[in-house]
């Protein structure tokens, strides 16, 4: 076993050997072209004889190469196919999904009793993180990411956008903010996310010319969930993210208060990820679990 080649070698000179290209090699193993290059002739120099003979914008084999190849890709292909089917044990694999621990409380977890009824022969991993998480490297199927168009990765699928204004419970009787100065006895629950200004009551004000608006202080949280249950509490007021409220909403736990129009279109939206690419090569589980995310979404 000491005296094989690295396993990271060979499969790079295989992946050179069934394209017959070093550069679609490094898409199909996401690396690039140079690093592709670097293991061909490491491995050529661990074992001290050429395997490639490099044209313009071509390669071939030598001999060695070839014989090299047949062994390597047949071998490759076992490991390939033992490898998948440890991995296809679908019915006991959960279909797992991950969103931000705000989007998982307030628009996944309201509607799970949905999923189990829609789906009642898969099982369902949710996964709260505020982390951009490597998919495919976290073992995750799925994920709900909050972006602007121009920063969702490719073959998001776009969700729904967003729509935010204030919103408290019933109890505090507010209905209208029409002005600066109606904000004078209010509390103010606010998200602590520089990521995101558009989510602080601080944008909110400046874009209506209220920067200077009196008010009882602000409340501030580093979780979204935690500033909308302070306002389900009466504590305040919040910024709603409408699309994500849906269920509060209209079960009469919050309202929305009518309130000036922001000047500009909010850019953020919602997009669903999978990990598979492409997904039609997802396991089944996932396909419809994707589905299921869709038509709530559509809803």
């Amino acid at each position: 076993m000491a005296r094989l080649p690295s396993l990271d070698l060979l499969r790079g000179f295989v992946a050179v050997g069934r394209r017959m290209s070093i550069t679609l090699a490094a898409q199909d193993l996401f690396l690039t072209q140079s690093a592709v290059s670097r293991q061909v002739a490491a491995l050529e120099a661990a074992l001290g004889v050429a395997l490639l003979v490099r044209r313009h914008r071509a390669v071939e084999f030598t001999p060695a190469g070839r014989q090299l190849f047949e062994v390597a890709d047949a071998a490759l292909d076992d490991v390939g196919r033992c490898v998948r089917a440890l991995r296809q044990r679908e019915a006991q694999r959960p279909v797992t999904i991950t969103a931000s621990v705000g989007v998982t409380g307030l628009w996944l977890l309201p509607r799970l009793s949905t999923l189990q009824v829609a789906l009642p022969d898969i099982d369902v991993r949710l996964s709260a993180d505020n982390r951009l998480n490597d998919l495919r490297a976290e073992d995750i199927d799925l994920a709900i990411r909050y972006c602007r168009a121009e920063d969702a990765p490719p073959g998001a699928v776009r969700l729904f956008g967003e729509t935010i204004a204030p919103v408290a419970h019933p109890a505090l009787g507010l209905r209208k903010l029409g002005s600066a100065r109606a904000l004078r006895e209010l509390r103010l629950l606010d998200l602590d996310d520089a990521i995101h200004p558009q989510l602080r009551w601080q944008a909110w004000l400046d874009a209506r010319g209220w920067s200077a608006a009196a008010h009882a202080g602000f409340s501030r949280f580093n979780q979204y969930d935690q500033a909308i249950q302070a306002a389900l509490a009466g504590q305040g007021v919040a910024l709603g993210r409408l699309e994500l409220l849906r269920a509060q909403l209209e079960g009469g736990l919050l309202r929305v208060v009518e309130a000036p129009a922001s000047p500009a279109p909010l850019s953020h939206a919602y997009w669903l990820l999978q990990a598979s690419d492409p997904p039609a090569q997802a396991r089944p589980a996932v396909r419809r679990v994707a589905d299921w995310i869709r038509s709530q979404a559509a809803g």
